[in-house]
């Protein structure tokens, strides 16, 4: 007797896809509940302030939207949705460093803070608060390319082939950019390190 065939669980990213191609805007209901919550967290790290990082990943929505309209459907069929939203933030953020850099920065805000866990304690809230802080602060001492590089690999979880592809650069300067953006983190974080 042999064994029957393990039942194999459908693809994430096929279904979201299979739901683009039948129904632009009913699949694309699916690609925003999929992939909000791994954007908006590449978004997070990637800015390092809540309301910037919301915008981003609006727009981030907004742009995919605007481009599925145009495309044909062989093109939706081959569509990757991660590393496709991911390459769309990516570009973006970029966009925003650059415009950024040509006029002044206004005075800094204070992001008003996350509304409170119930279940969590005050020590705990304050404790993830912190970190938050210190974490946004260490990546904001990278290069760019470094936190955009470190970012994807170990917020958005993506393997160095789809950040090479969503950066468009060459596997090795991503490796690269991870290793040396992580050596960075690490001397930051030991005592005496200095952003």
């Amino acid at each position: 007797m042999t064994d029957p065939a393990p039942v194999c669980a459908p693809d994430p990213a096929q279904q979201v896809v299979a739901a683009l191609a039948a129904d632009l805007d009913t699949g694309f209901a699916a690609l925003y509940e999929r992939y909000r919550a791994p954007v908006f967290s590449t978004a997070l790290r990637l800015c390092g302030r809540r309301a910037e990082a919301e915008d981003l990943a609006a727009e981030t929505f907004l742009r995919a939207y605007r481009a599925l309209c145009g495309y044909p459907p062989a093109r939706i069929a081959d569509l990757r949705p991660r590393p496709w939203l991911l390459t769309i933030l990516a570009n973006q953020w970029r966009n925003d460093l650059r415009t950024a850099a040509r006029r002044p920065r206004p005075a800094p805000e204070t992001d008003a803070p996350d509304a409170p866990d119930p279940r969590q304690s005050v020590e705990d809230a304050a404790e993830r608060h912190e970190t938050g802080r210190e974490l946004a602060a260490a990546l904001a001492a990278l290069t760019p390319a470094q936190r955009a590089a470190v970012v994807l690999r170990h917020v958005a979880d993506l393997p160095v082939a789809e950040i090479a592809d969503v950066l468009g650069l060459a596997e090795g300067t991503v490796k690269s950019h991870i290793s040396r953006g992580l050596a960075r983190l690490r001397t930051l974080h030991t005592p005496g390190g200095t952003p």
